[in-house]
């Protein structure tokens, strides 16, 4: 008998993946989720089939990053026009703003921290509007993976190993998701048998289940059983809604978010600040560039957490804050000023998401997120069921008068952001970068490296990023040169280096179109997998 080898599972090289070609793509941050999506397009599918199949399959393969339970968001380019998904829950209609007084901040656990959750709507409403192939077949390969198991891969075993003891008070969690007491390892063998009934319920039923029937009856029961207000009228009233994207206008180019209370508009407002500095000039790594797209995302991000909430609850509109003029105004101070205020910030995970994208031959693309938001979200699991309810509404505000702040049937603010990239109305590039308030700092970064140094989006993947947080603190990655962090110092920043590959700069997948195919790339910080046909 063979002896038993201890592999290894450390990476200690630089990343050497290259770009892949093809006429149909599939890019995710889990390799079995990506061949998911394929496993659609081979058989007929489009784009749309391929990102719903490798979403649902996500849920089970990657579960600290998403579930059954989270929020969704997409981007669809169906070859005439993009339009825009918004498939986030709202707060239990029985919330007040005053269950809340004498918070710091609003919970990250618990009832508390849970909204209606919206990924299943996604599902439905994507392949409802633009499917080709039956809703129950985009179910099969992440069935198979939920009762006949999977390797786990190294990055979602290192995650999984990280977080086990922040839910292990729930017994619901722990028989679902730490069998035996621990989290698997890395190329251990996972089934989750409770996922299955559920995802079958969902398929055969169209998600009416999950809203109007007996898996809600589960979930608003348990909520009754435990402390929580969701209830089933709350679950019913849920619908997904087709949206209009905002956009802003760079060079030849156009990058297209979701509207609030999305913070894609954060990316729009640097962007917008950033074309009026002459940042296409400079080298996309010197210590100058990164100086104006730090002070330009700290701005917008700033403006960001002022105003971005619910549109029924904003005081300002997004056109309003995307206005040419203010954002020229903006741009003036901007590169002219030293860095301020703040510490480095903390190293410390901001978010847990899953960004997937699809293209077929046909033209249609897909730019689709996905997440529980922290880990594997609120920590309640919904008894033998697989259902992990994402932690949402904990990205509302406790503070009153904030347009932000927390009440019933509202939506909180969102991290989720898809991107994407036309030209002259045509498609560029559907993209997105994972990781809280690395989001639409990634879409900048990404857009940039892309549009005006005409990198591939291999190498804008693989590239070194920047990070700034709210109290104005930088975090770059290793791999900038020691004189650019010595100069961004000089400007007035106080930067922290982090070793390349820190989860707090997030995860990328992209894809780029070409004049007959697309040229689609996975970010090596992640486990994932751009597969092409």
């Amino acid at each position: 008998m063979m002896k038993k080898m201890n592999l290894d599972w450390n990476l200690p090289y630089p990343s050497t993946r290259k770009p892949m070609f093809g006429a149909n793509v599939v890019s995710t941050s889990q390799p079995l989720a990506a061949q998911a999506g394929m496993r659609m397009l081979l058989k007929g599918g489009n784009a749309v089939d391929a990102a719903v199949a490798t979403a649902i399959a996500l849920t089970v393969v990657e579960p600290t990053m998403n579930g059954i339970g989270g929020d969704a968001f997409a981007l669809v380019w169906d070859g005439c026009g993009l339009r825009g998904l918004n498939a986030s829950g709202r707060s239990p209609s029985a919330w007040r703003f005053d269950m809340f007084a004498g918070l710091e901040a609003m919970p990250t656990t618990g009832w508390q921290s849970a909204t209606v959750p919206g990924a299943v709507s996604s599902w439905v409403e994507l392949s409802r509007t633009y499917g080709n192939l039956r809703f129950a077949d985009l179910f099969a390969p992440a069935i198979e993976y939920a009762k006949n198991g999977f390797p786990v891969s190294p990055f979602v075993a290192a995650t999984w190993a990280l977080v086990a003891d922040k839910y292990r008070d729930s017994e619901s969690f722990v028989k679902t998701f730490l069998p035996g007491g621990r989290s698997p390892s890395t190329g251990e063998w996972f089934t989750n048998p409770d996922q299955v009934e559920t995802l079958v319920d969902i398929a055969e039923s169209f998600g009416e289940s999950f809203y109007r029937g007996r898996l809600a009856t589960l979930i608003a029961d348990w909520s009754e059983r435990t402390g929580g207000l969701l209830t089933k009228e709350d679950l019913a009233a849920h619908a997904a809604e087709w949206v209009q994207p905002v956009s802003i206008d760079y060079g030849d180019y156009t990058l297209h978010e979701l509207p609030p209370a999305n913070q894609g508009l954060a990316a729009l407002l640097a962007l917008g600040i950033l074309k009026h500095t002459g940042i296409a000039s400079l080298h996309s790594d010197s210590a100058e560039s990164l100086h104006l797209q730090i002070g330009a995302m700290d701005r917008a991000l700033s403006i960001a957490r002022a105003e971005i909430a619910d549109p029924a609850h904003m005081r300002v509109s997004a056109e309003t804050l995307l206005d040419e003029g203010r954002l020229r105004e903006v741009a003036l101070t901007i590169g002219r000023e030293k860095g301020h205020r703040g510490d480095s910030p903390a190293r410390s995970r901001e978010g847990d998401t899953v960004y997937l994208t699809a293209a077929d031959a046909n033209g249609m693309m897909v730019s689709m997120i996905q997440s529980n938001y922290f880990d594997f979200g609120s920590g309640i699991v919904i008894p033998n069921t697989g259902i992990s309810l994402h932690s949402r509404a904990a990205c509302f505000s406790v503070h009153e008068g904030h347009p932000n702040a927390v009440c019933g049937g509202k939506r909180p603010f969102h991290t989720l952001c898809p991107g994407f990239v036309t030209s002259d109305g045509t498609p560029v590039m559907s993209f997105g970068v994972m990781g809280g308030a690395m989001q639409p700092q990634g879409h900048v970064q990404t857009f940039l490296r892309v549009c005006d140094h005409h990198q591939n989006p291999q190498s804008a993947c693989d590239a070194p990023r920047w990070y700034v947080d709210s109290d104005g603190g930088v975090a770059v990655e290793r791999g900038y040169g020691d004189s650019v962090v010595a100069a961004l110092r000089g400007k007035g920043h106080a930067v922290d280096v982090l070793d390349y590959g820190d989860s707090l700069f997030g995860g990328a997948q992209t894809i780029f179109a070409l004049q007959k195919s697309y040229c689609a790339a996975s970010d090596p910080r992640k486990d994932g997998q751009a597969i092409v046909s």
